[in-house]
């Protein structure tokens, strides 16, 4: 199955640097086949792809939105027929509609292909300049786009990133963002994003299917008045806590995500044991561009133990910006770990819990 990806952006986006980058440290390995559309002149370099074994088929005579779309079609069936390729990369011209390209793709039929990935290359510091003065081709670049991976992040202010993600947003929600710096991210990390694979929503289910399995694993174990998870520190630091709960239920710690921790606060000491975790769960993340200190990051996580004001949180997962570094961190109630790390694509954070009070949980992050 030959993977077609399109990359799209305006000339001086970061195009070319990208693909290269891709090359090198994603798509190693693969039989790749470029073809590029400059609108008159060649953009790529040639010597580059070459030494790389890629094979270059070039295309300089007009736009693939419009007189090249015939053309189009048969040099995409030729070279799906002569190479044979894992991964056809396609770079058209700056001023060419994404959505256009994407048509010229279905309509040339190729057998044993699917379109992978649609990408839209956007410089951070003139997103709302291109908004402004080229609506029409730029717009279509965003709405279209399955990733928006923006450039020159690490040379704009904060409050500039965090503007140019509002207006991208706002045309495409659906969209991945990457906002980190690329030379912060591996190849096969942008690859993941682009490819939808690397999400918030991703995310959340990762953390939602951990919490679910933590519950169903310990609903059998509720006639034993005991618990079995490695995690769980019911029996020491929260015991004194709970103790007076235990005749009804059997695992009294958050870290388990038991339903019976909070069984009391929900059911007015009712047993929920037929209850499923999606009836109780709530989920609620966010992406963010903001940058915070690992000390900013501890302080949140200890407010999140306040469930009057913020719900009762069983799991908050995320990575963010830092001022140097990246910052990760994980908490389950009474545990939370902040540390450095590597960069994300964008900075997201994750909650789990049961009546969750998302306003305050996004006045708590500062969003």
């Amino acid at each position: 199955m030959t993977k077609i990806d399109v990359f799209s952006g305006f000339l001086g986006a970061g195009k070319t640097t990208l693909i290269k980058k891709l090359i090198k440290e994603a798509y190693a390995g693969e039989k790749v086949v470029l073809i590029e559309n400059e609108f008159g002149e060649i953009g790529i370099d040639g010597g580059f792809l070459q030494e790389a074994g890629i094979n270059i088929t070039e295309m300089n005579s007009g736009c693939i939105c419009c007189s090249l779309v015939g053309d189009f079609s048969k040099a995409l069936q030729q070279v799906s027929a002569q190479y044979a390729p894992d991964r056809i990369i396609i770079e058209p011209s700056g001023v060419g509609k994404l959505s256009d390209v994407i048509k010229a793709v279905a309509n040339a039929r190729l057998e044993n292909a699917k379109l992978n990935a649609f990408c839209t290359v956007v410089d951070a510091s003139k997103c709302k300049m291109y908004m402004k003065n080229f609506g029409e081709f730029f717009i279509d670049q965003v709405e279209n786009a399955s990733c928006i991976i923006l450039s020159h992040t690490d040379k704009v202010s904060e409050e500039k990133l965090a503007t140019a993600v509002a207006l991208l947003k706002e045309k495409n929600a659906s969209a991945t963002l990457v906002t980190a710096a690329w030379t912060d991210l591996d190849g096969k990390t942008i690859l993941a994003a682009m490819e939808q694979k690397d999400s918030l929503q991703a995310e959340l289910d990762r953390l939602s299917h951990e919490v679910d399995h933590h519950e169903h694993h310990h609903e059998h174990h509720h006639h034993e008045h005991e618990c079995d998870d490695p995690d769980c520190h019911c029996h020491d630091h929260h015991e004194h806590h709970h103790e007076h709960h235990h005749h009804e239920h059997e695992c009294d710690d958050p870290d388990c995500h038991c339903h019976d921790h909070h069984e009391h606060h929900h059911e007015h000491g009712h047993h929920h044991h037929h209850h499923h975790a999606d009836e109780v769960f709530i989920s609620w993340g966010k992406e963010t561009t903001r940058k915070y200190t690992k000390d900013e990051i501890s302080s949140i996580l200890q407010s999140l133990q306040d469930e009057k004001t913020y719900g009762v949180v069983l799991r908050a997962k995320g990575i963010v910006a830092g001022e140097d570094k990246w910052v990760h961190f994980d908490y389950v109630p009474g545990d939370a770990d902040v540390r450095d790390g590597g960069a994300a694509v964008i900075g997201r954070i994750c909650v789990i819990g049961c009546d969750l009070n998302k306003g305050a949980l996004e006045s708590l992050f500062k969003l």
